[in-house]
């Protein structure tokens, strides 16, 4: 049998780590991206084009650069811990070209439709069709790994609110704004408190007009940062692949499946960083289309769904994405675990004191997933030992030459310091009466 060829639907950070866990197993991965560019998301168009989400133009990373790279490629070290979308858009594109990851990726480029072939439950592959420039092709695919990430359909619930249909302002969503320069002087009301609700109404609010909680106002612009819905139009006549609440196998696999050659990628919502996470679902992905990894039965894929979902419900707020929340370390172990990777802290401990004691002791990045096991890299432990200075790196705006200071110089400090302390006493006891 020939190489497996992939369909990867997405060139944002789960698409990118997608083409590039493929390439490193030796499958043949081809990307398709609708817009001209990689980073999903992250890429910031000032008018987007008909049916593209976008970002605000002050967008920065709310997890820290090292929480954020993938596990084998640091952020470099002078780019600031919080990155503005501009930056993550450089470091993208600097891990692309590392990997020579642009090759395999078709730009301005839809995928219309994923359907099952006649012979899927034995050869488990797809007919994919793709539509650019007005014309339309179709191609086989051995397996199908959907990266188009849970930002793709605004969710605008302009009928849950009463009387919004003689509201004589303007209304909209939050993926719509981009700057406040628009907003000077007039009065908006931000609904919705999430991440971009956050970061729209304080950035609106120096240049807005204000009014009190509480009060009737006669307002200008209402803003919904209400979040999105996960929307997958490709596979709309797919039916039986997913339930209403796209319910997987690990947020990864949908159980019903004959074949497992149809996988989500980013589509849950960990408590930290979505790139690492989405980057150790790939791998463990295109594990299980080679075959070196199986899945567990049907019955025990849907009883691993369900009592997530039990869990999901105690702990979870009501909300769109709440059943698909997740631990991040929890997560990320478990994951890994399928995999192999997961790094063994007994063994580090007795062969590698001082990374044992950074990996259990230090933030949980995704370097370590890369210490053992299948796609092991060597650049794992330097990688973890100098997480901190690259953390420090960015904080020291200005370097000062260090005196190596003689032993007479180190006791006039301390005498110093004891003069200032006996001065400090006196002048206590001197107010004190």
């Amino acid at each position: 049998m020939g190489v497996k060829r992939i369909a990867v639907i997405g060139a944002g950070v789960s698409g990118l780590g997608a083409v590039k866990c493929c390439l490193e197993e030796g499958l043949e991965p081809t990307c398709f991206e609708k817009r001209s560019d990689i980073g999903g998301l992250w890429k910031y168009e000032e008018i987007p084009k008909s049916g593209n989400l976008g970002i605000y133009k002050s967008l920065t990373c709310n997890t820290s650069k090292e929480m954020t790279a993938f596990s084998d490629y640091p952020i470099p070290d002078h780019f600031p811990n919080y990155m503005h979308n501009s930056k993550m858009m450089e470091y993208l594109k600097m891990y692309a070209r590392h990997f020579g990851l642009m090759k395999h990726i078709q730009f301005q480029t839809n995928v219309c439709s994923i359907k099952k072939r006649p012979d899927f439950s034995s050869s488990g592959q797809w007919d994919v069709v793709v539509e650019t420039e007005e014309m339309q092709k179709t191609y086989i695919f051995d397996g199908i790994m959907v990266c188009s990430g849970h930002y793709t359909e605004k969710y605008f619930p302009l009928q849950d609110f009463e009387g919004i249909s003689k509201f004589q302002g303007s209304c909209l969503h939050t993926w719509e704004y981009k700057h406040p320069d628009n907003f000077v002087g007039k009065r908006v009301a931000v609904i919705g408190l999430g991440n971009s609700g956050a970061d729209v109404a304080s950035e609106i609010s120096r240049v807005a007009d204000q009014f009190e909680d509480g009060t009737k106002e006669n307002i200008d612009i209402v803003i919904f940062a209400t979040g999105y819905k996960l929307s997958f139009p490709f596979l709309s006549d797919a039916s039986g692949v997913l339930d209403n609440q796209y319910s997987m196998f690990k947020y990864v696999f949908p159980p019903e499946l004959e074949k497992p050659t149809l996988a989500f990628i980013g589509i849950l919502q960990p408590a930290g960083a979505l790139l690492p996470t989405s980057e150790l679902q790939s791998r463990w992905v295109v594990h299980v289309f080679k075959g070196l990894k199986k899945l567990p039965s049907r019955r025990a894929m849907i009883a691993d769904i369900n009592r997530k979902k039990q869990i999901m419900a105690k702990d979870s707020k009501k909300s769109l994405k709440g059943h698909r929340r997740v631990t991040f370390i929890d997560y990320m172990d478990e994951i890994a675990s399928e995999i192999g990777v997961k790094p063994n802290l007994l063994s580090l401990l007795l062969w590698d004191t001082k990374l044992a004691k950074e990996v259990f002791c230090g933030p949980c990045t995704s370097y370590q997933y890369r210490l053992q096991g299948p796609g092991k890299w060597h650049g794992a432990r330097a990688a973890i030992l100098t997480q901190r200075e690259r953390i420090l790196k960015p904080l020291r705006t200005r370097v000062v030459k260090q005196s190596h200071l003689s032993p007479l110089s180190w006791v006039k400090s301390v005498c110093v310091v004891i003069f200032f302390f006996i001065f400090v006493l006196v002048i206590m006891h001197i107010t004190s009466h």
